[in-house]
Parts: C-alpha cells; structure tokens; sequence
C-alpha cells in the first residue's frame, strides 16, 4: 500500500495534506524518515508513525461524506448515488450510508463497512442526535418555533422535542439549526412545513460526536481514531 493512502486511511488527512507531511520529514517507517508519498509499506507488518504517533491500520472503513445535493443516498439507483464519490475507496462496494439524507439535502453522510456501529448509530435505542442547518421561507420567530421545541404532532407521528436556534430571520427567508434525535422520512421538512416555513435548503452539520467543519462539497474524509471512539463510545460499543 503507499505510504500516502495508509495516512489518509489513518484519518491524518486528505490525500494532498498527507503528502506535505511526508515530504517534510514528519513521517517514519519502521525507524525511518520516508519523504516519498509513493513509498510502499504494509500497514499489517511495517511501523509507521506521524510525529512519533502510530498509524493504526483498520480492516474497517469509516468515512465522513459532505454529500452534495443532487446524489441518492444509495448503494444502488437508476440516479447518481453517493457511491460514485467514494468509488476510489478499496472495497467500496462494501460501504454503505448510515441513514440518509434526502436528494436535495447536502451535508455529513456517515459511510461504513462495520454493519453493528451502522445499525446501533440508527437505531431509535440509542437516539444520537443530528444537527441542520436549514434555510426556510419567511420571517422565523421564537414564538414560531416553539412547537418544535414542545415536540409538534405530524400526520403520522408527534415527533420529539427538538433543539431549535434561530440563526437569522427576515421576510424573505430564514436560518435555523435544528437537532432531533429520531429519523423519519422527511422529518425536518415536515416539522418546518407544519410551522408555515417550507424548508428552502437542507444541511446536516453533524451526526452524534461527528462534525461536518470544513470538509468540501463532494469529498470525504476517514474518521480519526478520536473520533472513532466517540462515536462507538456514543452507542455503548466501548
């Protein structure tokens, strides 16, 4: 495997951040300083560290998405799937999306091959929250979003109290962040419809202890070790 994908396998970074690390001397294996990104190791045999920390290779993979609008949150569809953005992964085929994320939404998508995190990250059970931004038609007031926050009753189903911050209002549009911790079909759209305030656009910013940040549209990112744990420890898998 090149030392380059080992790293951003590890979740050291993207591609492009790993190759600067190696090419200034920051990485070694087994003893050694290797400046060539091309070098080849194997992760189940050599000793690689970046800064003195070990590269833990996983059998696993754990990715991190910023899913863009217009892809189906799908192993398999007529239309574009979020497979096409993770096709450069070994085994891709074996990864799949944790929940989903509608066509038009954008945003953190978890990606997995590890089926037990996968089913106890969507199981109502362990209700990890998830955090959106959303813009909406209209001016939004507290007073508006007070029945999100008391838990508003739907067609179907009364959904649970959920965290609500208004993060900008006028006549035309507004923003809010919204956390919930279920996951039915078009949820938020329909709490924010049930309120008058037709959702415009859709981002999810974080699942659980996972944060969106700065990930570009389109990418995706391996989970580091830290954040690895948090998130198994969230589901009381640690």
């Amino acid at each position: 495997m090149r030392l380059d994908k080992l790293l951003a396998e590890g979740g050291f970074g993207t591609r492009s951040q790993v190759k600067r690390l190696i090419k200034k001397g920051h990485v070694e294996v087994n003893g050694e300083v290797v400046k060539d990104p091309s070098f080849q190791v194997d992760p189940l045999k050599d000793e690689v560290t970046v800064n003195g920390e070990p590269v833990c290779y996983e059998e696993e993979y754990y990715l991190v998405l910023n899913k863009p609008a217009g892809y189906v949150t799908s192993t398999k569809d007529r239309q574009m799937t979020v497979m096409e953005l993770v096709a450069d992964i070994p085994r891709f085929d074996k990864l799949f999306p944790v929940g989903r994320l509608d066509k038009d939404a954008e945003g953190l998508l978890l990606m997995t091959t590890d089926g037990e995190l996968a089913h106890r990250l969507t199981h109502p059970k362990w209700k990890v929250p998830k955090t959106y931004v959303v813009k909406v038609e209209g001016r939004l007031t507290e007073e508006a979003v007070e029945p999100l926050r008391r838990g508003i009753e739907l067609k179907d189903f009364k959904a649970k109290p959920a965290e609500v911050r208004i993060l900008r209002s006028s006549e035309e549009e507004s923003e809010a962040e919204i956390t919930i911790t279920e996951g039915k079909f078009h949820q938020v759209k329909r709490m924010f419809a049930a309120i008058g305030h037709p959702v415009k656009e859709l981002k999810r910013v974080a699942f659980g202890p996972l944060k969106l940040g700065e990930l570009p549209t389109g990418e995706y990112r391996h989970l580091t070790e830290e954040e690895l744990r948090a998130l198994r420890k969230a589901v009381k898998l640690e």
